[in-house]
């Protein structure tokens, strides 16, 4: 059985082909996992996908220096853990020890930003929303490192973020979490579209085609240590995947299929 035919497996609504992307060429495999972020059905569709491919890597998207906190979150009898949403769970289903975070902040990401900056020369209200945005991720960053120091050398588990709340939990029916994740991701959406200002919204694009970039790069290189399963948001998952395809010479690109 291929890697694809082996997530196509399942015929719980929570893992069907909407949420998951598959790149090969002939480095490696890379399967995008999309997630809205502490949804119950993005959690299950984590599990099974790690569990069922059993990757060499797995890629998050979560800064590197914030991994060590998602690591000891997930070290727990808890199925799924307590703290730390769908990433902890993905680590926690993993049978690999090559876990890695993808996300900013990076070297390589605030290169990218800055070229992106420099070629569309943006208002100055948008650098300063694209400046401001960098400096709360560092900060949140480096607050995860520091919570992973604490944890490291006490019992207490220090919970950084609180988890966010859906209108749906694991006592729910499939299909009901299933709808709930799919009608999240239509409000995001919409959200963005009607409550962002012009400078906010251009900041935002900025930033995100140089997470994607920067991503993408990184998994084009960590597909050549094995068959990669990366956990990333929804709302990043085609636009990796086609900036992978774009890479070298991939010999496919799949939607995973719904049943």
């Amino acid at each position: 059985m291929d890697a694809l035919s082996a997530v196509d497996i399942d015929s719980d609504p929570r893992v069907t082909g909407e949420y998951i992307r598959q790149v090969s060429n002939d480095a490696g495999t890379v399967t995008l996992v999309g997630v809205v972020h502490d949804h119950p059905a993005s959690t299950y569709r984590v599990r099974q996908v790690v569990e069922e491919l059993d990757p060499e890597v797995l890629a998050l998207e979560l800064p590197p220096i914030s991994i060590p906190l998602f690591e000891q979150y997930a070290n727990t009898d808890r199925c799924p853990p307590v703290f730390g949403g769908e990433m902890s769970a993905a680590i926690q289903a993993a049978a690999t020890d090559t876990t890695v975070g993808i996300d900013r902040p990076t070297g390589g990401f605030f290169q990218r930003l800055g070229r992106n900056l420099l070629r569309e020369r943006p208002s100055l209200q948008t650098v300063r929303n694209v400046v401001s945005d960098a400096v709360k991720t560092t900060k949140h960053a480096v607050t995860c490192r520091a919570a992973a120091a604490v944890g490291a050398h006490t019992s207490v588990r220090v919970e950084v973020d609180s988890p966010v709340s859906h209108d749906i939990d694991w006592a729910d029916a499939p299909d009901d979490q299933a709808r709930d994740e799919r009608m999240q991701v239509r409000r995001s959406h919409s959200f963005m579209n009607a409550f962002r200002t012009a400078s906010r919204t251009q900041a935002s694009r900025l930033e995100d085609a140089a997470r994607e970039e920067e991503m993408a790069a990184r998994l084009s290189q960590l597909r050549e240590e094995g068959d990669t399963v990366a956990v990333v948001g929804v709302h990043h998952l085609d636009p990796i995947a086609e900036r992978l395809s774009s890479m070298g010479e991939p010999t496919s690109t799949d939607a995973v299929r719904d049943h």
